[in-house]
């Protein structure tokens, strides 16, 4: 875990999920880092249920079209922020996620990642470990959130109470999806 900890050593909130994979930690870390691997129906689904009322209000005209000049959040969203061989696989992401434009900053990398200033803000780490087991490899997401002060944690952890059972629906079936292509994979 020394991506996720050079990264988001502390947090406050954190989320883990594991499976067994039939395939090499090689092919795992490799068939995880697609994005089409994150584009899932029912995360779509979810995801567009959570934008939906601001969509729907600048569409009437009640808001500003903060989400209407972007597509819907998703994995290109994310910072790569490394890869440790076959180990472990980092990705990252900052904002205000409790908005409803999720209040993103763009990250070039993983040091401006590593140097952004999380005032008023959130930090996140979306981690890959794939540790040999058995026959195959022992697939892990772990999911750490820091939240920079204490009014963006009391913003966050709102926020988190609601999404949280999406966001585990939506880790659980990566780990599946990642499992197929990996068995699919040549």
């Amino acid at each position: 875990m020394e991506l996720m900890n050079r990264y988001l050593p502390r947090y406050q909130f954190a989320e883990t999920h594991s499976l067994h994979v039939p395939a090499s930690p090689a092919r795992v870390l490799d068939v995880a880092a697609r994005p089409e691997i994150t584009d899932d129906p029912v995360a779509r689904s979810l995801i567009a249920l959570r934008e939906l009322p601001n969509r729907l209000a600048s569409r009437l005209g009640l808001a500003a079209p903060t989400l209407r000049q972007r597509e819907a959040f998703g994995f290109a969203d994310f910072t790569p922020l490394g890869r440790d061989g076959e180990r472990e696989l980092a990705f990252g992401l900052a904002g205000r996620f409790w908005r409803f434009d999720y209040g993103l900053v763009p990250l070039a990398d993983g040091p401006a990642f590593a140097a952004l200033d999380a005032t008023g803000l959130a930090k996140l780490v979306l981690h890959f470990t794939a540790e040999p087991e058995g026959t195959g490899t022992r697939l892990t997401t772990r999911t750490r959130v820091w939240c920079g002060d204490a009014a963006a944690q009391r913003r966050f952890t709102a926020y988190w109470l609601l999404i949280r059972p999406a966001s585990g629906l939506i880790r659980r079936r990566m780990l599946q999806r990642v499992r197929d292509a990996a068995l699919l994979a040549p």
